[in-house]
């Protein structure tokens, strides 16, 4: 059993994206999950994807751009003000402007890029570039 399943979804991305694979599996299905790959979606570093329903838990099938160099979960979930951003950016990512941050906020899930043009601090739950 998994424990941390975002964690296992940011892995099994990185290595289908590292062998080349076109398309990936994640298992099992979550809400957080779903709105990670939503902002990865409309930040362009997956095409699309789509929920499966198994008869425990379902799937997602995620399409992938050939886009990402690297991604993972950030542990433990660091809580970060709407003007610290900038720390979290230069130990998470590698240069500025390249990647994104995924946050959770009171407005829901989003990159850094949207908090802090809404000016929201929130949990920071991914990296990818």
């Amino acid at each position: 059993m998994a424990v941390d399943t975002l964690s296992s979804a940011m892995i099994a991305i990185k290595n289908a994206e590292m062998v080349g694979k076109r398309f990936c599996e994640i298992r099992p299905a979550s809400k957080l999950i779903g709105n990670v790959l939503k902002v990865l979606k409309d930040h362009g570093y997956i095409k699309s994807f789509e929920f499966v329903k198994e008869n425990v838990g379902g799937k997602f099938v995620v399409e992938l751009t050939g886009n990402i160099n690297n991604c993972g979960a950030i542990r433990p979930r660091f809580s970060s003000k709407a003007n610290k951003y900038e720390f979290f950016e230069r130990r998470f990512l590698p240069a500025r402007g390249f990647g994104i941050l995924v946050v959770s906020t009171t407005k829901g899930i989003m990159s850094q890029i949207e908090a802090r043009e809404q000016g929201l601090g929130g949990v920071l739950l991914a990296y990818v570039y």
